[in-house]
């Protein structure tokens, strides 16, 4: 309830606002009057009642006839006589637009815990439910819904997911040739995801963008060791005439070391990723943990499952079989023979030139490290999440009216546009604060496949949004804004900080400081939209009272301020009942009577004696400037600022620009960054911790496995190989260093080092049987050609529908995608090279232990030159 003082009136009257308020106080007043024959009673009471005495009055009808005054010639003063009353809002300073028309906005706001799909899924259910009791003519829309992009995001992994796994079934068949061989590593992979899915509700973890992703690259991690168990039968069975249950016996007895060895890298690979702390830990925990929980099943399937299927569904075959294929198949099993005998013949020569490898192996290390300290650093890839935010700002001190011009402007220039669903304006209110110069318009966009193309994405809208607002409405800023990436953290893409006080230097030199660096910030090439992120220092009408004067009047100094407060800044009195609820009542000075200086200095206060004195008597007023907001930040005195890279640059670019020019600063002047800008340097001082972990772990395990210190550092050798693709991938693709990036590189970690186990534990094995060293490396990179080829094509052309993904969440998977195919490459066609020699020269440099001297002791005589001379024949003319 509404009570619109008019002050002219209540002067005529005599009235003060205290006095009106007391009366609406009083007569407006829940009256707890008891109960009839409560206890103690009389001995003949024989009944009790509650005493309801209905004081609280319930209609504007009603609070117009309030007495604030009765006169003793039996005339009142009633509230109506001084006040205009209506049922009005409880509080005007922000409202809302849907699509340029007045609407009543309700914002949902997920918990930390909550699920986003099952949030806005019961909201949508409880909204149909309650609008059966709606008042007529009233609907409901939901014009902006942000799990839109999660469902969406989540669809488009699952088809990646099963797209992978149609690619990786079509390569096993390529190179098997037969639906019984094709069918055993296929039948693995729901096996693995199923229990995946089991350890993942037991962790408390939900089907999202994160663990899909840890999925689809793990579907060619979960065939990898199936392929190897059953092509090593299939190769048994075609060499040696074997019978299907005695070739798994023997293939079994020659790779479940390597198998272990590849799941145990592969894990401590992974599991470091679960320890990190803050939302990027978040991040890599489910990732890894999911990753973690599948190659391990993996590996239990390869060990139980697989093998018990090999035994049961194949079939004896005859040796030389592929070869007496003809179409396709037949042309394709010759030209692979052809290739693995010319790649024998190739390590044959390079072993012999093993210095030179090496050479080239660290100018390979050489620009690994030069490419990964130039690579721009970010956090996480922009999305187009379906919609924008716009803000707007206005000069300070303006008013809503100005605010919603233009707002409507905004809203014009949007409906325009072919992208556009709907508009949603907030007036009064922005990320900045609270103030009539301040606004939001939220733009929910139409779906992703009516707006295929770059030019009709949500960044290209802010383009074009940015450069006609900039020309179109020249009374406000108006600045486009993409949602960040992780809800919560920040309001916006780009990056943020706090300009701290730290020295006492007062706000004005801290504003001093602020606008010089927004001026530096302007001039740079690598830092766009810089702007303040808070509300600016706004004009402000100084009230001066004379306090001698104000005694003198007989006026109090509280008087004074309850009777402003009442008529300017309003003034909660009480409630009172209406449609079944309690609502407040409100009063404060109609506006008409509110709106310049001079309708403040006529306000009058009641003095002692009872009389009004107008404030002018013993006040004055005067336009200062000062500040709508204090900030602080860590306990210091703080200017909020915003801005974003420059195209072609990232944010972590844009924000080493920025340190420096804060250097430039007066001492005094600190800095620290927050939201997103925060988590994005705290990920890139841990990203090289948690890369020297995961290597730290990766050769622990392996020094554990093969009880051997040089044997792991033949298999870490490899790493810079792999590495050396993901960051050209990256590279080329304008691509920054960034959390999905990070853990592209991870994995590459392991599956570089998983290609170098299956040919370093065939050569160790090999050796310990009493081949020579040469001999061992070259039967091993013989035996081991065409599984490496194999698994390595399964995983790349697994994760090629990350590499060349479109529409909702397409950027993240394009940031995983890359490094991990690229990477792959690399780690497939540089390690089936280079494994031999790292092997060779490891072993030679290395003597070991005098057990180990008795195995391998064994070097390039007799055998090792006999059938490297005849690999060498055969790689002449290839």
């Amino acid at each position: 309830m509404r009570i619109w003082l008019d002050p002219a009136k209540m002067q005529s009257y005599n009235l003060s606002p205290a006095e009106v308020s007391a009366a609406v106080s009083a007569q407006n007043a829940l009256v707890p009057a008891g109960v009839l024959g409560d206890r103690p009673n009389t001995s003949s009471q024989t009944m009790s009642a509650t005493i309801v005495v209905k004081g609280q009055l319930e209609d504007k009808a009603q609070f117009e006839k309030i007495v604030l005054r009765a006169n003793t010639d039996g005339s009142k003063v009633l509230l109506k006589d001084v006040a205009r009353i209506e049922l009005g809002g409880q509080s005007y300073a922000t409202y809302t637009r849907l699509n340029g028309q007045p609407s009543t906005g309700i914002g949902v706001q997920l918990s930390p815990t909550g699920n986003a799909l099952g949030t806005a899924t019961a909201i949508k259910q409880r909204m149909e439910e309650l609008k059966k009791y709606f008042p007529a003519g009233v609907v409901y829309t939901v014009p902006y819904d942000s799990s839109k992009f999660v469902k969406i995001s989540i669809s488009q992994v699952v088809e990646t997911l099963v797209e992978a796994i149609i690619l990786v079934f079509l390569v096993m068949y390529l190179f098997l040739q037969d639906w019984r061989y094709t069918l055993i590593p296929t039948l693995v992979v729901p096996v693995a995801l199923l229990g995946t899915f089991g350890v993942m509700l037991a962790l408390g973890f939900s089907i999202n963008v994160l663990t899909l992703f840890g999925m689809v690259l793990a579907i060619g991690i979960l065939v990898d060791d199936a392929i190897v168990v059953v092509e090593n039968v299939e190769r048994i069975m075609s060499e040696e005439g074997l019978s299907p249950r005695e070739a798994t016996k023997k293939a079994m007895g020659q790779i479940s070391g390597a198998i272990i060895g590849i799941t145990t890298v592969l894990i401590a690979v992974f599991v470091p990723m679960a320890f990190f702390a803050g939302s990027v830990g978040n991040i890599y925990r489910q990732f890894s943990l999911a990753m973690v929980a599948s190659m391990a099943l993996s590996a239990l399937m390869a060990l139980s499952l697989t093998p018990a299927l090999c035994a049961t569904l194949l079939k004896p075959v005859e040796a030389g079989h592929h070869h007496e294929k003809r179409g396709f198949f037949g042309w394709f099993n010759r030209g692979f023979s052809r290739t693995a005998k010319g790649y024998e013949g190739w390590v044959a020569r390079l072993l012999k030139r093993s210095g030179t490898m090496m050479v080239a192996f660290a100018a390979v290390v050489a620009v690994v490290g030069w490419l990964y300290l130039r690579m721009p650093t970010s956090f996480l890839p922009n999305e187009d999440q379906g919609y924008l935010i716009v803000n707007v700002q206005l000069p300070p001190g303006a008013t809503s009216n100005r605010t919603e011009a233009a707002v409507a402007a905004v809203e014009n220039f949007l409906h325009k546009q072919p992208e556009v669903a709907d508009t949603i304006g907030v007036i009064g209110f922005s990320f900045s604060g609270q103030g009539q110069n301040a606004a939001l318009v939220f733009v929910p966009l139409k779906p992703w496949e009516e707006r295929k193309g770059k030019d009709h994405s949500a960044q290209a809208l802010a383009g074009r949004v940015m450069g006609a607002m900039m020309v179109g409405v020249r009374d406000a800023f108006i600045f486009p804004l993409s949602p960040p990436p992780i809800p919560e953290l920040g309001t916006a893409t780009g990056f943020a900080l706090r300009l701290q006080d730290r020295g006492g230097l007062g706000h004005e030199a801290l504003l001093n400081a602020r606008n010089q660096l927004m001026g530096m910030a302007q001039k740079s090439k690598i830092i766009t939209g810089m702007r303040p992120d808070g509300l600016e220092d706004a004009p402000q009408l100084q009230v001066d009272i004379d306090r001698d004067k104000a005694q003198a009047l007989g006026v109090g100094y509280d008087t004074i301020a309850r009777t402003l407060g009442i008529q300017l800044g309003s003034t909660y009195v009480n409630d009172f009942p209406s449609t079944g609820r309690m609502q407040r009542v409100v009063v404060q000075a109609d506006a008409p009577k509110r709106m310049t200086p001079e309708d403040v200095l006529a306000i009058n206060v009641t003095n002692a004696q009872g009389a009004n004195v107008p404030l002018s008597a013993f006040a004055s007023s005067r336009w200062i400037t000062g500040q709508m907001q204090a900030t602080r930040y860590n306990g210091y005195p703080a200017m909020r600022l915003a801005g974003d890279a420059a195209a072609g640059a990232s944010t972590g670019q844009a924000m080493k620009e920025l340190e420096s020019m804060i250097r430039q600063l007066p001492p005094g002047i600190g800095y620290e960054w927050t939201g997103l800008s925060r988590e994005e340097q705290l990920s890139g001082s841990q990203a090289g911790i948690l890369l020297a972990f995961s290597l730290l772990a990766v050769f622990l395990c392996l020094a554990a496995l093969y009880e051997s210190w040089s044997i792991p550092l033949s298999v870490m050798l490899v790493v810079p190989l792999g590495l050396l693709g993901a960051l050209l991938g990256a590279t080329l693709r304008g691509m920054p260093n960034d959390v999905y990036f990070k853990v592209g590189l991870i994995t590459i970690i392991g599956l570089s080092a998983k290609n170098a186990i299956l040919i370093i534990e065939f050569a160790k094995d090999l050796q310990a049987q009493g081949k020579g060293l040469v001999e061992s490396v070259l039967e091993a990179a013989h035996l081991r050609f065409r599984p490496i080829i194999m698994t390595s094509m399964a995983f790349i052309l697994g994760v090629t529908p990350l590499f060349f993904a479109s529409g909702a969440g397409s950027a993240s998977q394009r940031a995983i995608g890359t490094g991990v195919l690229s990477g792959m490459v690399t780690a497939t066609v540089l390690a089936v090279v280079f494994v031999p020699v790292f092997f060779l020269v490891v072993r030679r440099f290395f003597k070991g232990s005098e057990r180990q001297q008795k195995l391998y002791s064994h070097e390039l005589d007799g055998p090792d030159a006999t059938r490297a001379a005849h690999a060498a024949k055969n790689a002449d003319g290839v």
